[in-house]
C-alpha cells in the first residue's frame, strides 16, 4: 500500500484540471481566430473585387488614351478564388495582334506600365502622387499622351514628378532642381505664373 497515493492523486487531478482548462482556452482562442480570419477574408474579397473592377475599368479607358485604337484589359488568372488569383495585363497596341507584354517593344511595355499605374491612381484617388522618371523611355508622341493624362490627374490631385523632360516641366506649376554655379551646388526653385496666365486667358 502506497501512503502517498492520495496526495499524488490529488496533485495529478489538479494538474489534469489545469491542463484541461488550458486546452479549452486554446480551443476557444482557435475558434475566435478562425472567426476573425473568416471576417478578414470576406472583407479582403469585398475590397479586392471592388478595387479590381474599378481598376480594370480605368485601365481600359487609360489604355485607349495612350494607345489610340488599341485595346488593353486586366484579367484574373483564377476568378473563382479571389484570395489566391493573379492578375494578368493584356495589351494590344493598334495594328498589332499580340497581347502578351513580353512581345511588346520596350517603349510599349513602359507605356502599358504607366497605364496600369494611372488606372490605379484613378480607381483609388489620393491627394498627391509621386512619379519618378516614368516617361524616360517614351518618344515625343507618347510623351504628349502621358502629359494629357497628367493634366487630368492634376485636376483632383497634386503631382510630384521627377523628370529630365522639358515638355513635362513646361506643364508644372513649380520647378525644383539642383544646379552648379561657380563650382558650388545650389538648390533652385521657380514658381510659374500659370494661374495668372489662365486668368488672363479666361478674361479674354
Amino acid at each position: 500500500m502506497n501512503p502517498l497515493a492520495l496526495e499524488e492523486f490529488a496533485a495529478l487531478e489538479e494538474r489534469f484540471k489545469f491542463l484541461s482548462e488550458q486546452l479549452e482556452d486554446l480551443k476557444a482562442t482557435r475558434r475566435d481566430l478562425l472567426t476573425v480570419v473568416k471576417d478578414v477574408d470576406e472583407r479582403i474579397l469585398e475590397v479586392f473585387a471592388s478595387a479590381f473592377s474599378d481598376t480594370a475599368r480605368e485601365f481600359e479607358q487609360v489604355f485607349t488614351v495612350l494607345f489610340p485604337g488599341g485595346e488593353g484589359r486586366l484579367v484574373l488568372t483564377d476568378p473563382d478564388d479571389l484570395l489566391t488569383t493573379g492578375v494578368e495585363v493584356e495589351a494590344r497596341p493598334p495594328g498589332k495582334k499580340i497581347k502578351r507584354l513580353s512581345l511588346l517593344s520596350g517603349g510599349e511595355r513602359s507605356l502599358t506600365a504607366v497605364a496600369m499605374l494611372v488606372a490605379i491612381f484613378r480607381a483609388r484617388p489620393s491627394p498627391f502622387y509621386i512619379m519618378d522618371e516614368v516617361e524616360a523611355a517614351l518618344d515625343d508622341v507618347n510623351l504628349g499622351r502621358l502629359i494629357t493624362l497628367m493634366a487630368q490627374l492634376r485636376e483632383k490631385s497634386q503631382l510630384i514628378v521627377i523628370t529630365h523632360q522639358k515638355r513635362t516641366m513646361e506643364i508644372a506649376d513649380a520647378l525644383y532642381g539642383v544646379t552648379m554655379r561657380a563650382g558650388v551646388t545650389q538648390v533652385i526653385s521657380q514658381r510659374l505664373n500659370r494661374a495668372e496666365d489662365d486668368g488672363q486667358e479666361t478674361d479674354e
